[in-house]
This record gives structure tokens, C-alpha cells and sequence, in this order.
């Protein structure tokens, strides 16, 4: 039969996606009917790892996704716009598109999936979240009868290679973060990544997909770490902890979702605890399949390739498959209701407000050196209604006592208001760190 791809982008991904379809041997003999047909750059004269036929790189992105003879336009090229555009009007012309872009899904998914049904079309997202983890599909298959109660992520490789260079050799944020931007761990720029805003977008997909509704990307809590300290991962690890960033959707009632993005305390007997370097891992609670991790490389070359190429192959197999009498106008034209669809959301997921969300909290204050500190500090907690679980007085620093208190459950509503009371308080010079305790 013959599929022929139209690839928007040839950077990292787009690269090792070519060499991954181009080397059928031992893999997947749908391979062999795929043709890698235009390839769409901005830089032709670049120097790339891979060899292309002749007239199968192009400038003109526009006419891929509207080549009649292209079946699947794969979008790799990163970034809001043009992407967006181009998926939308790939989809128009009938084609199915296969994307790693979190960024526009999470932003956009509900009009690309509209536009999708209307065409009868597939949109394929496993590479935006995980790399190479296989987890939307089990999501919206495998664990579709389940109800998921939540779903906790280690969802960017950047965060956690610093945090475990952090713990592990007792380095600062800065240094590390530099180290990471030489050996290419991170951007130039490494906003999205160290702000939290790359594992926003996919917690935002992760949330939508657990719990079958549409996500406002701009109402996910987003806090990154460059405030964390060398000093938190060592009272961390004190305490029995380690820190990692953190994408976690939660159900908080039947009506209502928490989605957030943080560094969070992970006591060090969970699973999550032991996931170092840039790796990523999904951990699902659902009823009744319990807890499952999926674990691997949350980045990379390979292993976003990997996950592109699968979403193709899964693509090219269910199309082999159509009936006849499942098209009209093509022979490529699929169901609305086919499971494998990325759905259009009927609804909008209810996000609770973060005052009344419920979790732990670790605090370090600096305080003057004088007697009954620690006492009004558990006076201001009490009058809101916070219980400690433990208050450690653990040195000095520049004169300064140094007092790291670890909550029991506690509503952000009531912890804010004590700390308001708190800063009030004369004998606290400053509190340099405010963390969440899974």
C-alpha cells in the first residue's frame, strides 16, 4: 500500500526519526511501507547526521501539509507558531499528524482535536510527554477502565539531572545549571525547563487524558527551583527526603482537579525517590490496578525518536486495518469514535482553588537568637489551625538560628495565613524556603 510522510523539522528529533524509519533491519516490517516523502527545514545547507534523496528536503513547510501525496505530516520543528498553523491545515487536508510538540498541545490540543474529528483524522502525541516512556497510550487505553486518582510525574530531565548533581556532590544550583548548559542537558536558555514551565504543559496533556477533560494550560501552578539550596537537599536528606521537580494532577473531590508543577520533598522509600539523571517517570494511582510507574529516558535523540516512530507505525498499522466502508472521500478517512483518537474533550476539568488544596509543607526560617522562638512559631501555626509534625532547631547561620519545621496535612489556605502571622513576628529575620512534601 505504501504510506508517505511529510516531517516538519529536522533537528534532534527530526534527525533520529529518519534514522530510526530508514533502518528497517530487525524492527517492525510496517517499516517498509512507510517513504520518508518531504523533509521541511528553514536551513537546507545545514550539515545533519542524516542523508536525504534528492528533492526530499524542502523550505516550503506550507506545501507539505498540503501535498496531496503526503498521508502522515509529522511535526518535530518545536515551538507554538508556525507549528500550530501547520498541524491545523495538515489536518484540513486530510492528513494525519503525528507530534512530540507539548507546548502546542497543551495550549492548543482541544482546537487541533476538534479540527481532527471534523476531518476523521488521527493526532498521535506520545512523544510530548516522557521521551520515550510509552504513557498516553496506556493512559487512554490500558488503564482506560481504571478510575485514576492521580498521576505524579518526574516529567523533565533537565531539573532532575541538577537536583541529583545537587545531592549527590553538594553543588550549587548555578553550578550545576552551567555544567548542564556545556554538555548540552540544557538550553542556552534554560527558562522553560529550571522554571517549570516544560513540565506544566506536560502535566497539563497527562491531567487531560487521566481525567477526560479539557486542561487551561494557564491555571496549572507552575513553580520552578532555582530558589532550592544545597542546604534543603542536606536537611532533605536529613529528614528522610530528596527534592525533585515535580508535575503532579490530583484528584481533590469528585468535581474538582488539583494540577501543579513544583519541587517537592519525596520521602525516599517512593519510587519516584530513586529516579536520577535525566530520566523521567509517570507514577498512576488508579482504582482498582493500584500504583504503576512508568519509568525510562525522558529525552533525547533516541528516545523521543522512539516514541515518534511507534506513533507512526501504530498509525500506519490501524489505517492497513479500515474497513473499506470506513471512508468516503478517502481511503485514509477513519471513525470519529476510534479509540485510538486523541479525544476532543466534551468538558472542561474543574481546577480547585489552591487555597483549599491539602499537602505538607517544609519550612526553613532564620531567625534571631533568643528564647521562646521556636514556641511563638508553634503559637502562629496553632491559631490557623497547622500541626507540626517536627520543629528542628539545626544551627546558625551569620548569627542567625536556623529552625526547619515539616507540617502534617494542611490546607495552602491556613499554611499562608500563619506564615503572614509569622513574618510579623520581630524575631524572624527571613524565611528562605517554603517547599511542598509529597
Amino acid at each position: 500500500m505504501g504510506f508517505k510522510l511529510g516531517i516538519l523539522g529536522l533537528g534532534t528529533v527530526g534527525c533520529g526519526t529518519v534514522q530510526l524509519l530508514s533502518n528497517c533491519d530487525g524492527r517492525h516490517p510496517l517499516l517498509e511501507e512507510i517513504e520518508i516523502y518531504r523533509v521541511g527545514v528553514q536551513n537546507p545547507d545545514k550539515p545533519r547526521e542524516v542523508e536525504l534523496a534528492k528533492g526530499v528536503l524542502t523550505t516550503d513547510l506550507e506545501a507539505i501539509v498540503t501535498d496531496p501525496e503526503i498521508d502522515i505530516v509529522v511535526e518535530v520543528m518545536g515551538g507554538l507558531e508556525p507549528a500550530r498553523e501547520l498541524m491545523l491545515k495538515a489536518i484540513r487536508n486530510g492528513k494525519h499528524v503525528v507530534t512530540a510538540n507539548k507546548a502546542a498541545i497543551s495550549r492548543f490540543g482541544d482546537e487541533l482535536y476538534t479540527a481532527a474529528n471534523q476531518a476523521g483524522v488521527y493526532v498521535m502525541l506520545e512523544a510530548s510527554v516522557g521521551g520515550g516512556i510509552p504513557v498516553i497510550q496506556p493512559l487512554k487505553q490500558s488503564l482506560s477502565v481504571n478510575q485514576i486518582q492521580a498521576v505524579t510525574g518526574i516529567i523533565n530531565g533537565t531539573t532532575n539531572y541538577i537536583l541529583t548533581r545537587m545531592q549527590d556532590e553538594g553543588s550549587s544550583f548555578d553550578d550545576v545549571l552551567a555544567d548542564a548548559q556545556k554538555l548540552g542537558y540544557a538550553e542556552a536558555d534554560p527558562t522553560a525547563d529550571v522554571e517549570g514551565l516544560d513540565a506544566a504543559d506536560k502535566i497539563a496533556i497527562l491531567a487531560s487524558i487521566a481525567f477526560d477533560g479539557g486542561i487551561n494550560r494557564e491555571d496549572v501552578y507552575c513553580e520552578g527551583i532555582r530558589q532550592i539550596s544545597k542546604t534543603d537537599i542536606e536537611y532533605a536528606q536529613k529528614l528522610g527526603f530528596v527534592i525533585k521537580l515535580l508535575g503532579i494532577a490530583k484528584k481533590v473531590n469528585q468535581s474538582s482537579l488539583s494540577v501543579r508543577v513544583h519541587p517537592t520533598l519525596v520521602p525516599s522509600g517512593h519510587p519516584l525517590a530513586s529516579i536520577n539523571g535525566v530520566n523521567n517517570a509517570i507514577f498512576v494511582e488508579g482504582e482498582p490496578i493500584g500504583e504503576v510507574m512508568f519509568f525510562g529516558p525522558g529525552a533525547g535523540a533516541g528516545a523521543t525518536a522512539s516514541a515518534v516512530s511507534s506513533d507512526i507505525l501504530n498509525l500506519v498499522s490501524q489505517l492497513i486495518s479500515l474497513p473499506e466502508s470506513s471512508s468516503k472521500d478517502s481511503k485514509y478517512k477513519i471513525p470519529n469514535l476510534n479509540p485510538l483518537l486523541a479525544s476532543f474533550h466534551q468538558k472542561d476539568c474543574q481546577l480547585a482553588p489552591p487555597e483549599e488544596l491539602v499537602t505538607r509543607f517544609y519550612g526553613r526560617f532564620l531567625t534571631k537568637d533568643q528564647p521562646g522562638v521556636i514556641g511563638k512559631l508553634g503559637t502562629c501555626f496553632g491559631k490557623c489551625g497547622v500541626s507540626l509534625e517536627s520543629v528542628v532547631q539545626t544551627g546558625f547561620q551569620d548569627k542567625l538560628a536556623e529552625i526547619v519545621v515539616v507540617t502534617h496535612d494542611v490546607t495552602e489556605g491556613s499554611f499562608h495565613k500563619a506564615l503572614d502571622e509569622i513574618r510579623n513576628l520581630e524575631a524572624i529575620d527571613s524565611i528562605p524556603s517554603l517547599l511542598r512534601v509529597l
